[in-house]
């Protein structure tokens, strides 16, 4: 980054005034923070496609909300922020596109918010390229327009600690401080608390209560329900986290990173993560980030802004901590927080290589870097088309199996067990139960009695055995799975 930039900045910082996540009120300054946010938006439609059909996670969240089917189990470590964000639509229509569209149009503003966050502590053309490379990435192209926490907790992060970094001269941004915690522990509090940590230190060490008050006072409203219910419906705070820790296989010292790169091609959950590395292609800009974010600090402490770019990377740190030590799988949206907070510092240091100290181009390097920016970028979108055709695939026949069930008189109010039975009784519109697992709702008793007053099936994979309570029931295949359905109750079952 020029230096003429830095010094202007600085001068400037005091005269810009906090809008919405703390951004500054010179518009035309931000148009390429806005056409990033844009294109972004545009990408998810058109590369993503609303037609893809919901996940099981996000039937499970759109389910709390919605008028599809009833509410399924909704799992310790789980958050209502999502179900929430979902509901002025979900409440009152079925339609998954019109729902991917609201949540890619949605998930473009908050990256455009959380990235005027930052206006003031870089210039935009640093931020306008940093939130271009968070928002390239195959996983955030992914999970932007899905009924899923972590992308949203990575723009509360981003604008919690943007606004953070200019709450000392700019009072008003506390309040952007206070809406990004708070988004982070209405999606995952948990998640939202290893984002903090750096900030609540930074504010402790460097004086600043009201800037901890405001974070606590986000946490705290974010994080509020996930607490009461805590109390309500799982005995205690201890007993919520003890139940959440055993639902993950349990927390604890683990090594996770090699996890994390076998999901880097594609593999949305990586549980057990086994089999080799993907290509070397795949995975390296993971190789490369912390080596950039790395130059990224060092020209901040040389240029004598250390603390906008010590602060993001060390929030960073803290949000990938436990995904890559803590848990024994993966997932690559666990992540996303952490490429949030990278993408800005990296920006800058591939402004710094590319430009000389007055802000003429490196021809050289730039050319280099055009070129390995240009090969990330299809590696990004090779594996995002597999993972998009694959999950849309997947989804399809999940579709076809309740299309099945409802045409075979399994249709609501009616009750599914055994395997992926959560999302398949979204698609057919009935509750799901499992009687042991990380969902356990019931007991097996308990799906036998209710096989005497409405629809039950069981759903196994192709072959394998039903429940013991189901060997004599109907069987037939329906796509890649088997239908175990119940005898005829009161008109319903086989026809």
């Amino acid at each position: 980054m020029a230096h003429g930039d830095s010094a202007l900045l600085v001068g400037e910082r005091r005269r810009t005034l906090p809008f919405a996540f703390g951004a500054s009120r010179r518009d035309g300054g931000t148009l390429p923070i806005a056409a990033v946010a844009a294109a972004f938006t545009l990408a998810q439609l058109l590369l993503v496609r609303p037609g893809m059909g919901l996940g099981w996670d996000e039937t499970v969240y759109v389910s709390q909300v919605g008028v599809q089917a009833p509410a399924a189990f909704f799992s310790a470590p789980r958050a209502r922020g999502v179900s929430l964000l979902v509901a002025p639509i979900a409440s009152w229509s079925t339609s998954t596109e019109l729902l991917r569209v609201y949540l890619a149009v949605l998930s473009g503003l908050g990256l455009h918010l959380a990235l005027r966050a930052w206006c003031g502590l870089f210039p935009v053309r640093v931020l306008a390229v940093g939130g271009a490379l968070f928002a390239s990435l195959w996983i955030t192209l992914f999970y932007g327009p899905q009924a899923m926490p972590n992308y949203w907790v990575a723009v509360g992060a981003l604008g919690a600690v943007g606004c953070f970094l200019r709450a000392r001269q700019e009072p008003r941004a506390l309040w952007g401080v206070m809406a990004g915690a708070a988004l982070m522990a209405w999606m995952r509090p948990t998640d939202a608390v290893w984002v903090a940590l750096p900030l609540l230190v930074a504010a402790v060490v460097g004086r600043r209560p009201r800037s901890a008050l405001a974070l606590v006072a986000g946490l705290v409203a974010g994080g509020a329900q996930w607490v009461i219910e805590a109390y309500v419906s799982y005995g205690g705070l201890a007993e919520r986290l003890h139940e959440g820790s055993r639902i993950q296989g349990g927390l604890g010292p683990q090594f996770a990173v090699d996890d994390q790169l076998r999901s880097l091609s594609g593999r949305t959950l990586c549980r057990p993560c086994t089999g080799p590395l993907p290509d070397p292609a795949v995975m390296v800009w993971w190789a490369v980030l912390p080596l950039l974010a790395a130059v990224g600090l060092a020209v901040a402490v040389r240029a004598g802004r250390t603390r906008g770019s010590l602060v993001p990377l060390a929030c960073a740190a803290t949000a990938a901590v436990p995904y890559l030590f803590l848990i024994g799988y993966a997932a690559p949206r666990f992540l996303l927080p952490a490429y949030a907070l990278l993408a800005i510092p990296v920006a800058d240091a591939l402004f710094h290589l590319a430009t000389t100290p007055s802000g003429r181009w490196r021809p050289a390097v730039a050319v280099l870097l055009g070129i390995g920016l240009t090969g990330h970028l299809a590696v990004q979108y090779a594996v995002l088309e597999r993972v998009v055709h694959r999950t849309t695939s997947a989804h399809r026949d999940w579709a076809r199996t309740a299309t099945e069930l409802n045409r075979l008189g399994v249709r609501p109010p009616c009750l599914l067990t055994g395997h992926l039975s959560i999302p398949v009784a979204y698609y057919a519109g009935c509750t799901s139960a499992a009687a042991f697992g990380p969902n356990t709702n019931s007991t097996e008793s308990g799906i036998v009695g209710a096989s005497r007053r409405v629809p039950v099936a069981v759903l196994t994979r192709p072959g394998g055995p039903p429940p013991a309570y189901a060997r004599d029931w109907h069987t037939l295949p329906a796509a890649g799975m088997d239908i175990h359905v119940a005898p005829n109750v009161s008109g319903h079952g086989p026809t």
